[in-house]
């Protein structure tokens, strides 16, 4: 007897916060079932119960698509063993148009559209990867870091703006400071001088133990002269009421530049030791520019399957490192990227930076691009793609960065043509 043709069939999810409408179609895009379900374990119940009703089973488990890779709802699913793909909301409204012209819309149309994107174009498209629990704890923590570190800018261009407008003095202070109104001691200073007022009627001994206090170890006693010198100067003011309703605002800006600064701190050094827990960690750390924290940012954002970036090629243009060509007749554009993975661009510009003084090889691969032309974010861009390249290949084969190799050897060998 024929065994029987079983019918490949396909999800879709339209994600809201407080319920889903799935729709489940199948190889011919007829409809097989409806369902709204709730977020909660029940909804996740059903979930399952109406894919098993269409001979969803741990050996050929029905794809989701869902426009979300994030929250309980996607966790479950990857967590049951399936192929979970998230899908780009602006891909979502391109492939609406194919099924309505009249661009009507609704969730449950949408459930169907993401069903049958797969069914048309899975192959186009690419699931959630298989990364260990590991590495999502580590991408957690680091992108918390790496959110509190602009979060942290943002506070600190906001409390200097503020302070440029009646106090003067404090920027003064610390103008010639690395990290200038970041140092601890600004921001001792700051809790108890809010304003010029009270900066003026500090005590040498007060401003001193400030200065001790922030964690100050060697030259208090100049360091203190210095603060104070610069306090006692002629300043101009704003009126005594305005500048201490000034100070009040200062304060309550600083409570949260502080609380910026102390996440950055907390989630730098959790991030860090998980990170050095990963067996990956070593040959990530081995690349020149690359320290524990930007290290953990670069697992962080490329996982450690192996199997999401087949060629060196596919992880570039997720990062965005590799450019781009528009042509048109007799038009052609070569420009970089703009759809990319933000936080691994921003941390590959750092990583690229920091090369240049640690490594001779990107230094002189830098030298060239911007002899040939390329300015200076172009150049870096370069050398991030080319050093990309290089850690795909070593993640890959299980070995560490060797300078020799990466800069020096003839253009066929393998590392070089990974770059």
């Amino acid at each position: 007897m024929e065994r029987e043709h079983v019918v490949h069939a396909t999800c879709g999810i339209d994600w809201a916060e407080d319920h889903h409408d799935v729709a489940v179609v199948d190889a011919d895009a007829g409809l097989l079932a409806k369902l709204r379900i709730s977020d909660d374990a029940v909804g996740f119940q059903n979930l399952l119960r109406l894919l098993a009703e269409h001979d969803d089973s741990p050996d050929d488990p029905i794809p989701v698509a869902i426009e979300t890779s994030r929250g309980l709802l996607v966790a479950c699913l990857r967590a049951s063993g399936r192929q979970v793909y998230a899908i780009n909301p602006m891909a979502v409204a391109r492939y609406r148009d194919r099924h309505a012209v009249s661009r009507k819309k609704s969730d449950h149309q949408d459930a169907v559209v993401l069903a049958n994107i797969l069914r048309t174009d899975a192959s186009l498209h690419r699931s959630l990867p298989t990364d260990s629990d590991l590495v999502k704890a580590i991408a957690v923590l680091a992108r918390a870091q790496q959110d509190a570190v602009w979060d942290r800018t943002r506070a600190h261009n906001r409390l200097r703006s503020h302070l440029r407008e009646y106090y003067p003095a404090i920027l003064d202070a610390f103008a010639t400071k690395r990290e200038q109104l970041l140092a601890r001691e600004a921001r001792a200073i700051l809790a108890i001088a809010p304003t010029p007022a009270e900066a003026a009627r500090l005590t040498r001994a007060r401003l001193r133990t400030a200065v001790r206090q922030a964690g100050r170890q060697r030259r208090i006693e100049a360091e203190t002269d210095r603060i104070l010198e610069v306090f006692r100067r002629t300043w101009l003011r704003q009126p005594p009421l305005v500048e201490r309703a000034m100070g009040r605002q200062t304060l309550a800006l600083l409570a949260q530049f502080d609380a910026a600064c102390h996440a950055c701190d907390d989630h730098a050094r959790e991030t860090e030791e998980l990170f050095l827990q990963h067996p990956d960690a070593e040959i990530i750390t081995s690349f020149p520019g690359l320290a524990t924290l930007t290290g953990a940012r670069i697992l962080a954002e490329i996982g450690d399957d192996r199997t999401r970036f087949a060629q060196a090629g596919d992880l570039k243009a997720y990062a965005g490192s590799a450019p781009v060509t528009r042509e048109s007749g007799k038009s052609r554009h070569v420009t970089h990227r703009r759809i990319k993975n933000s936080r691994l661009a921003a941390t590959g510009r750092h990583w690229a930076f920091a090369a240049l003084t640690a490594s001779p090889g990107a230094h002189a691969h830098y030298n060239r691009r911007r002899s040939n032309g390329d300015r200076y974010h172009a150049a870096l861009r370069n050398l991030f793609n080319r050093m990309l390249g290089q850690l795909h290949h070593c993640l890959a084969c299980h070995q560490k960065f060797d300078e020799t190799i990466a800069f020096n050897q003839p253009t066929r060998s393998p590392l070089t043509a990974a770059a």
